[in-house]
Protein backbone atom coordinates (compact mmCIF):
# COMPACT_ATOMS: atom_id res chain seq x y z
CA UNK A 1 0.00 0.00 0.00
CA UNK A 2 1.51 3.32 -1.05
CA UNK A 3 2.25 5.49 1.97
CA UNK A 4 1.04 9.08 2.32
CA UNK A 5 4.61 10.32 1.88
CA UNK A 6 5.00 8.34 -1.33
CA UNK A 7 1.68 9.60 -2.68
CA UNK A 8 2.94 13.14 -2.18
CA UNK A 9 6.52 12.58 -3.30
CA UNK A 10 6.13 10.43 -6.42
CA UNK A 11 4.26 13.00 -8.57
CA UNK A 12 6.86 15.63 -7.64
CA UNK A 13 9.77 13.34 -8.47
CA UNK A 14 8.15 12.38 -11.78
CA UNK A 15 8.19 16.04 -12.86
CA UNK A 16 11.96 16.09 -12.52
CA UNK A 17 14.69 14.74 -14.77
CA UNK A 18 14.73 10.98 -14.02
CA UNK A 19 18.34 10.83 -12.84
CA UNK A 20 17.84 13.92 -10.67
CA UNK A 21 14.78 12.26 -9.15
CA UNK A 22 16.80 9.08 -8.61
CA UNK A 23 19.48 11.05 -6.77
CA UNK A 24 16.89 12.84 -4.59
CA UNK A 25 15.32 9.51 -3.66
CA UNK A 26 18.76 8.42 -2.46
CA UNK A 27 19.08 11.59 -0.37
CA UNK A 28 15.67 10.96 1.19
CA UNK A 29 16.56 7.38 2.08
CA UNK A 30 19.85 8.41 3.68
CA UNK A 31 17.97 11.08 5.64
CA UNK A 32 15.74 8.42 7.17
CA UNK A 33 12.55 8.78 5.14
CA UNK A 34 12.42 5.15 4.03
CA UNK A 35 10.46 2.24 5.51
CA UNK A 36 11.44 1.05 8.98
CA UNK A 37 9.83 -2.36 9.29
CA UNK A 38 12.65 -4.70 8.26
CA UNK A 39 12.27 -7.90 6.21
CA UNK A 40 8.77 -9.34 5.84
CA UNK A 41 8.90 -13.02 6.74
CA UNK A 42 6.86 -16.10 7.59
CA UNK A 43 7.38 -19.89 7.47
CA UNK A 44 5.98 -19.84 3.90
CA UNK A 45 8.31 -17.08 2.76
CA UNK A 46 11.59 -18.31 4.25
CA UNK A 47 13.76 -19.37 1.33
CA UNK A 48 17.03 -21.00 0.37
CA UNK A 49 19.06 -19.61 -2.54
CA UNK A 50 22.25 -21.56 -3.14
CA UNK A 51 23.66 -21.68 0.42
CA UNK A 52 21.91 -18.47 1.49
CA UNK A 53 19.00 -18.43 3.96
CA UNK A 54 16.53 -15.64 3.16
CA UNK A 55 13.63 -14.34 5.28
CA UNK A 56 11.69 -13.89 2.03
CA UNK A 57 12.58 -14.35 -1.66
CA UNK A 58 12.09 -10.69 -2.70
CA UNK A 59 15.43 -9.02 -3.48
CA UNK A 60 16.66 -5.66 -4.67
CA UNK A 61 18.06 -5.83 -8.20
CA UNK A 62 21.47 -4.37 -8.95
CA UNK A 63 21.56 -0.82 -10.26
CA UNK A 64 19.48 1.00 -7.67
CA UNK A 65 22.25 1.19 -5.07
CA UNK A 66 25.21 1.33 -7.45
CA UNK A 67 27.74 2.49 -4.86
CA UNK A 68 26.60 0.65 -1.74
CA UNK A 69 25.52 3.86 0.00
CA UNK A 70 21.95 2.79 0.86
CA UNK A 71 22.43 -0.62 2.44
CA UNK A 72 21.30 0.42 5.91
CA UNK A 73 17.98 2.07 4.94
CA UNK A 74 17.25 -0.59 2.32
CA UNK A 75 17.82 -3.35 4.87
CA UNK A 76 14.71 -2.03 6.67
CA UNK A 77 12.52 -1.77 3.55
CA UNK A 78 11.09 -5.30 3.51
CA UNK A 79 13.57 -7.01 1.18
CA UNK A 80 14.80 -10.53 1.81
CA UNK A 81 18.18 -9.69 0.27
CA UNK A 82 20.00 -6.87 -1.50
CA UNK A 83 22.32 -6.69 -4.50
CA UNK A 84 24.46 -3.55 -4.87
CA UNK A 85 26.64 -2.40 -7.75
CA UNK A 86 27.77 -2.91 -10.43
CA UNK A 87 31.29 -2.15 -9.24
CA UNK A 88 34.35 -2.03 -11.48
CA UNK A 89 38.02 -2.07 -10.45
CA UNK A 90 38.56 1.63 -11.18
CA UNK A 91 36.01 4.43 -10.75
CA UNK A 92 34.32 5.53 -13.94
CA UNK A 93 31.74 8.21 -14.77
CA UNK A 94 29.62 6.09 -17.10
CA UNK A 95 27.93 7.45 -20.20
CA UNK A 96 27.02 11.13 -20.74
CA UNK A 97 23.68 12.45 -19.46
CA UNK A 98 20.83 12.16 -20.15
CA UNK A 99 21.03 8.41 -19.62
CA UNK A 100 17.84 7.53 -17.76
CA UNK A 101 14.34 7.78 -19.25
CA UNK A 102 10.85 7.09 -17.92
CA UNK A 103 8.35 5.44 -20.24
CA UNK A 104 5.18 6.22 -18.28
CA UNK A 105 2.68 4.77 -20.75
CA UNK A 106 4.60 1.49 -20.71
CA UNK A 107 5.45 1.45 -16.97
CA UNK A 108 9.06 1.05 -18.03
CA UNK A 109 12.54 2.56 -17.81
CA UNK A 110 15.37 2.86 -20.32
CA UNK A 111 18.87 3.39 -18.95
CA UNK A 112 22.29 3.64 -20.49
CA UNK A 113 24.31 4.41 -17.37
CA UNK A 114 27.35 2.41 -18.45
CA UNK A 115 28.61 1.11 -15.08
CA UNK A 116 29.04 4.53 -13.46
CA UNK A 117 30.49 3.82 -10.00
CA UNK A 118 33.07 4.80 -7.40
CA UNK A 119 35.31 1.76 -7.95
CA UNK A 120 36.20 -1.23 -5.81
CA UNK A 121 38.36 0.57 -3.23
CA UNK A 122 35.54 2.81 -2.04
CA UNK A 123 32.95 0.04 -2.41
CA UNK A 124 34.97 -2.31 -0.23
CA UNK A 125 35.22 0.31 2.52
CA UNK A 126 31.43 0.69 2.52
CA UNK A 127 30.76 -3.04 2.35
CA UNK A 128 33.08 -3.59 5.32
CA UNK A 129 30.49 -1.81 7.51
CA UNK A 130 27.37 -3.21 5.85
CA UNK A 131 24.30 -3.86 8.04
CA UNK A 132 23.97 -7.19 9.79
CA UNK A 133 20.93 -9.43 9.56
CA UNK A 134 20.39 -9.24 5.80
CA UNK A 135 22.07 -10.98 2.85
CA UNK A 136 23.99 -8.51 0.65
CA UNK A 137 25.55 -9.36 -2.69
CA UNK A 138 27.68 -7.42 -5.16
CA UNK A 139 27.25 -7.10 -8.90
CA UNK A 140 30.68 -7.36 -10.55
CA UNK A 141 31.49 -5.25 -13.60
CA UNK A 142 34.38 -4.46 -15.94
CA UNK A 143 35.85 -1.08 -16.80
CA UNK A 144 34.89 0.21 -20.22
CA UNK A 145 38.54 0.77 -21.23
CA UNK A 146 39.93 -2.37 -19.62
CA UNK A 147 42.57 -4.34 -21.48
CA UNK A 148 41.29 -7.55 -19.84
CA UNK A 149 37.65 -7.43 -18.85
CA UNK A 150 37.64 -11.03 -17.63
CA UNK A 151 40.36 -10.16 -15.14
CA UNK A 152 38.35 -7.16 -13.92
CA UNK A 153 35.63 -9.40 -12.50
CA UNK A 154 38.16 -11.43 -10.53
CA UNK A 155 39.87 -8.28 -9.25
CA UNK A 156 36.63 -6.83 -7.86
CA UNK A 157 35.69 -10.15 -6.28
CA UNK A 158 39.11 -10.57 -4.70
CA UNK A 159 38.96 -7.06 -3.25
CA UNK A 160 35.33 -7.00 -2.07
CA UNK A 161 34.65 -10.71 -1.56
CA UNK A 162 35.48 -10.80 2.17
CA UNK A 163 32.66 -8.34 2.89
CA UNK A 164 29.74 -9.76 0.85
CA UNK A 165 27.45 -12.79 0.92
CA UNK A 166 27.31 -13.48 -2.82
CA UNK A 167 28.60 -12.01 -6.08
CA UNK A 168 27.00 -11.75 -9.51
CA UNK A 169 29.02 -11.77 -12.73
CA UNK A 170 27.33 -9.21 -14.97
CA UNK A 171 28.16 -9.90 -18.64
CA UNK A 172 24.70 -8.87 -19.84
CA UNK A 173 24.53 -5.09 -19.52
CA UNK A 174 23.83 -3.62 -22.96
CA UNK A 175 25.48 -0.31 -22.04
CA UNK A 176 29.16 -1.29 -22.18
CA UNK A 177 30.29 -1.93 -25.75
CA UNK A 178 30.89 -5.61 -26.59
CA UNK A 179 30.29 -6.71 -22.98
CA UNK A 180 27.62 -9.20 -24.04
CA UNK A 181 30.23 -10.93 -26.22
CA UNK A 182 31.42 -12.51 -22.95
CA UNK A 183 28.23 -14.62 -22.96
CA UNK A 184 29.70 -16.78 -25.76
CA UNK A 185 30.61 -20.30 -24.58
CA UNK A 186 34.41 -20.09 -24.80
CA UNK A 187 34.70 -16.58 -23.35
CA UNK A 188 32.16 -17.35 -20.65
CA UNK A 189 33.88 -20.55 -19.59
CA UNK A 190 37.21 -18.74 -19.26
CA UNK A 191 35.68 -15.80 -17.40
CA UNK A 192 33.73 -17.92 -14.91
CA UNK A 193 36.69 -20.22 -14.37
CA UNK A 194 38.79 -17.25 -13.29
CA UNK A 195 36.09 -15.83 -11.03
CA UNK A 196 35.46 -19.19 -9.36
CA UNK A 197 39.20 -19.69 -8.81
CA UNK A 198 39.31 -16.30 -7.07
CA UNK A 199 36.25 -17.23 -5.00
CA UNK A 200 37.97 -20.41 -3.85
CA UNK A 201 40.88 -18.38 -2.46
CA UNK A 202 38.59 -16.35 -0.20
CA UNK A 203 38.69 -17.25 3.49
CA UNK A 204 34.89 -17.56 3.29
CA UNK A 205 33.92 -18.82 -0.18
CA UNK A 206 30.63 -17.30 -1.32
CA UNK A 207 28.08 -18.24 -4.00
CA UNK A 208 28.76 -16.89 -7.48
CA UNK A 209 25.82 -16.09 -9.75
CA UNK A 210 25.75 -15.25 -13.47
CA UNK A 211 23.42 -12.54 -14.80
CA UNK A 212 22.32 -13.13 -18.38
CA UNK A 213 20.49 -11.12 -21.04
CA UNK A 214 16.90 -11.73 -22.17
CA UNK A 215 17.87 -11.27 -25.83
CA UNK A 216 19.14 -14.82 -26.31
CA UNK A 217 18.33 -17.46 -28.89
CA UNK A 218 17.46 -20.98 -27.78
CA UNK A 219 20.93 -22.12 -28.88
CA UNK A 220 22.57 -19.39 -26.80
CA UNK A 221 20.47 -20.36 -23.79
CA UNK A 222 21.51 -23.99 -24.20
CA UNK A 223 25.19 -22.99 -24.51
CA UNK A 224 25.08 -20.85 -21.35
CA UNK A 225 23.28 -23.58 -19.40
CA UNK A 226 25.93 -26.10 -20.47
CA UNK A 227 28.76 -23.80 -19.38
CA UNK A 228 26.99 -23.07 -16.07
CA UNK A 229 26.75 -26.79 -15.31
CA UNK A 230 30.32 -27.50 -16.42
CA UNK A 231 32.02 -24.83 -14.32
CA UNK A 232 29.78 -25.22 -11.28
CA UNK A 233 28.20 -21.79 -11.04
CA UNK A 234 25.93 -21.39 -7.99
CA UNK A 235 23.01 -19.59 -9.61
CA UNK A 236 21.73 -17.70 -12.66
CA UNK A 237 20.03 -14.31 -12.58
CA UNK A 238 17.50 -14.14 -15.41
CA UNK A 239 17.44 -11.51 -16.75
CA UNK A 240 19.08 -8.14 -17.32
CA UNK A 241 17.45 -5.39 -19.41
CA UNK A 242 16.46 -5.87 -23.04
CA UNK A 243 17.32 -4.11 -26.30
CA UNK A 244 13.86 -4.89 -27.68
CA UNK A 245 11.39 -2.05 -28.18
CA UNK A 246 8.46 -4.13 -29.37
CA UNK A 247 5.04 -2.71 -28.54
CA UNK A 248 6.22 0.42 -26.69
CA UNK A 249 4.03 3.53 -26.73
CA UNK A 250 6.00 6.18 -24.81
CA UNK A 251 7.79 9.09 -26.55
CA UNK A 252 11.18 7.95 -25.18
CA UNK A 253 10.82 4.45 -26.63
CA UNK A 254 13.62 4.90 -29.18
CA UNK A 255 16.28 6.00 -26.71
CA UNK A 256 19.37 3.79 -26.68
CA UNK A 257 19.95 1.61 -23.65
CA UNK A 258 18.46 -1.28 -21.74
CA UNK A 259 14.71 -1.48 -21.22
CA UNK A 260 13.32 -2.63 -17.88
CA UNK A 261 9.88 -2.68 -16.32
CA UNK A 262 6.53 -4.15 -17.33
CA UNK A 263 7.33 -4.82 -21.05
CA UNK A 264 10.21 -7.08 -20.00
CA UNK A 265 8.08 -9.39 -17.87
CA UNK A 266 6.95 -11.93 -20.44
CA UNK A 267 10.26 -12.11 -22.33
CA UNK A 268 12.35 -12.52 -19.19
CA UNK A 269 9.98 -15.10 -17.70
CA UNK A 270 10.15 -17.25 -20.83
CA UNK A 271 13.96 -17.16 -20.72
CA UNK A 272 13.79 -18.05 -17.02
CA UNK A 273 11.54 -21.04 -17.72
CA UNK A 274 13.86 -22.29 -20.47
CA UNK A 275 16.83 -22.18 -18.11
CA UNK A 276 14.75 -23.90 -15.44
CA UNK A 277 13.89 -26.70 -17.86
CA UNK A 278 17.52 -27.16 -18.93
CA UNK A 279 18.98 -27.00 -15.43
CA UNK A 280 16.17 -28.94 -13.74
CA UNK A 281 16.76 -27.46 -10.26
CA UNK A 282 20.48 -28.31 -10.27
CA UNK A 283 21.30 -24.59 -10.41
CA UNK A 284 18.87 -22.16 -8.71
CA UNK A 285 17.50 -19.19 -10.62
CA UNK A 286 16.72 -15.61 -9.63
CA UNK A 287 13.88 -14.12 -11.66
CA UNK A 288 14.16 -10.45 -12.64
CA UNK A 289 12.26 -8.30 -15.10
CA UNK A 290 8.92 -6.52 -14.90
CA UNK A 291 7.85 -7.56 -11.40
CA UNK A 292 5.45 -5.01 -9.93
CA UNK A 293 3.05 -7.14 -7.87
CA UNK A 294 2.80 -10.29 -5.79
CA UNK A 295 1.17 -12.01 -8.75
CA UNK A 296 4.20 -11.18 -10.93
CA UNK A 297 6.62 -12.50 -8.31
CA UNK A 298 4.57 -15.66 -7.91
CA UNK A 299 4.52 -16.21 -11.67
CA UNK A 300 8.33 -15.98 -11.80
CA UNK A 301 8.61 -18.48 -8.95
CA UNK A 302 6.17 -20.88 -10.59
CA UNK A 303 8.18 -20.54 -13.82
CA UNK A 304 11.31 -21.73 -12.01
CA UNK A 305 12.77 -18.94 -9.83
CA UNK A 306 13.86 -19.69 -6.28
CA UNK A 307 13.96 -15.93 -5.61
CA UNK A 308 13.16 -12.72 -7.48
CA UNK A 309 14.47 -9.17 -7.70
CA UNK A 310 12.68 -5.82 -8.16
CA UNK A 311 13.77 -2.38 -9.32
CA UNK A 312 11.68 -0.48 -11.89
CA UNK A 313 8.41 -0.96 -9.99
CA UNK A 314 9.80 1.20 -7.19
CA UNK A 315 10.03 4.13 -9.62
CA UNK A 316 6.27 4.06 -10.14
CA UNK A 317 5.00 2.67 -6.83
CA UNK A 318 7.62 3.61 -4.26
CA UNK A 319 9.46 1.39 -1.81
CA UNK A 320 6.22 0.30 -0.14
CA UNK A 321 5.72 -2.04 -3.12
CA UNK A 322 8.31 -4.38 -1.59
CA UNK A 323 6.48 -5.35 1.63
CA UNK A 324 3.25 -5.39 -0.41
CA UNK A 325 4.75 -7.97 -2.79
CA UNK A 326 6.10 -10.08 0.09
CA UNK A 327 2.79 -10.13 1.99
CA UNK A 328 0.83 -10.76 -1.19
CA UNK A 329 3.11 -13.63 -2.12
CA UNK A 330 2.56 -15.16 1.31
CA UNK A 331 -1.21 -15.01 0.71
CA UNK A 332 -0.91 -16.58 -2.75
CA UNK A 333 1.20 -19.44 -1.38
CA UNK A 334 -1.38 -20.03 1.35
CA UNK A 335 -4.21 -19.92 -1.20
CA UNK A 336 -2.57 -22.64 -3.28
CA UNK A 337 -1.71 -24.84 -0.33
CA UNK A 338 2.06 -24.36 -0.38
CA UNK A 339 3.61 -24.70 3.09
CA UNK A 340 6.76 -23.01 1.76
CA UNK A 341 7.77 -21.09 -1.35
CA UNK A 342 10.11 -23.93 -2.37
CA UNK A 343 7.10 -26.10 -3.22
CA UNK A 344 5.93 -23.56 -5.81
CA UNK A 345 9.27 -23.26 -7.65
CA UNK A 346 8.80 -24.49 -11.22
CA UNK A 347 5.26 -25.73 -10.56
CA UNK A 348 3.90 -23.98 -13.69
CA UNK A 349 7.05 -23.91 -15.79
CA UNK A 350 5.34 -25.60 -18.73
CA UNK A 351 3.00 -22.60 -19.08
CA UNK A 352 5.99 -20.52 -20.22
CA UNK A 353 7.69 -22.99 -22.57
Amino acid sequence: MTTTLERLALPVLHRLDPERAHDLAHVALRAGFGPKGGPVTSPRLRSELASLSLPNPIGLAAGFDKNATLMHPLSRAGFGFLEVGAITPRPQPGNPRPRLFRLRQDRAIINRFGFNNDGMEIAAARLRVKPTGIIIGLNLGANKDSADRSEDYSRVLGHCGPFIDFATVNVSSPNTEALRDLQGPAALRELLGGVLATRNWLKRPIPIFLKIAPDLTDTEIEDIAEVARAVGIDGIVATNTTLSREGLQSPARDQAGGLSGAPLFEMSTRVLAKFSSLLDEHIPLVGVGGISSAEDAYAKICAGASAVQVYSAMVYQGLSVIPDIARGLDALLERDGHANVAYAVGSKRKDWL
